[in-house]
């Protein structure tokens, strides 16, 4: 069976490599853009809806203010939905659980392998280190284009270790520091933001005691590794039930 993938934001930075990585794996449906035109000749909707409508599975890098209304729209049209924006917040997770209910969909901040099994690594360290004597630091560095801080990937980083540690990142995240702080705390989990260049993303998780250091790192060096990621990972969900789903269910981590 030939499946068809939408693109919403089609003509964005990361439309144009999901739309080539598409093309190549299955039948590109098309795509929605805010410029009102689709890269390659592809057919160009006039909204979200349309889209799903002509769609086996739909991609989505847009923005978190659309993701309400994608939810709403993916979910009346029954479509698949491969979720990969971030930087939403408590009302658009919500929507994602709501249209989750209906259909299938697989939400991660990131769909490189690499990364994904550096999350891993990342919960079984925050298991294995005691919080008092190896602290965590996240660092990351994107390209200063990127709307949002920290990135969706270092919070996934952070989420890991807490979950490792059994505490919710919310109550132990440091974000940036600035001023007099004061000592570090016991248990805090660091996350600073760098921003600059064209960099496509860089994290680092460092776990420092009094007497080593264990650093985790991965660098991307072609946003097509995240194209590539996603396209894999619709052609996995478009054949599952109803549910939500992250890169781990996919790459049966």
């Amino acid at each position: 069976m030939t499946i068809r993938i939408g693109i919403a934001g089609i003509s964005g930075r990361m439309g144009v490599y999901l739309a080539e990585e598409a093309m190549a794996a299955a039948i590109l449906a098309g795509g929605t853009s805010r410029s009102g035109a689709a890269p390659a000749g592809a057919p160009h909707y006039p909204d979200i809806l349309a889209l799903a409508r002509d769609s086996d599975v739909v991609i989505d890098f847009t923005h978190a203010s659309a993701v309400r209304a994608h939810a709403q729209a993916l979910a009346e049209t029954e479509t698949p939905w491969v979720l990969g924006t971030t930087g939403y917040g408590p009302e658009e997770e919500e929507a994602i659980r709501a249209a989750a209910r209906v259909i299938p969909v697989l939400a991660s901040p990131n769909f490189c392998t690499g990364v994904n099994l550096l999350l891993l690594l990342a919960e079984k360290l925050g298991a294995a280190l005691p919080p008092r004597q190896y602290d965590a630091e996240i660092v990351e560095m994107h390209h200063r284009q990127k709307v949002d801080a920290p990135s969706g990937t270092a919070l996934a980083i952070g989420r890991a270790v807490a979950a490792g540690r059994g505490v919710a990142l919310e109550d132990v995240v440091v974000s940036g520091r600035d001023g007099h702080t004061g000592p570090r705390r016991d248990g805090e989990i660091g996350v600073s933001a760098l921003r600059g260049g064209q960099i496509i993303g860089s994290h680092t998780l460092l776990f420092t005691a009094g007497d080593e250091q264990i650093s985790l790192t991965h660098h991307a060096f072609d946003r097509r590794v995240f194209a590539s990621g996603a396209v894999r990972a619709a052609l996995w969900l478009h054949a599952q039930p109803a549910g939500l789903y992250g890169m781990r269910d996919f790459l049966r981590l």
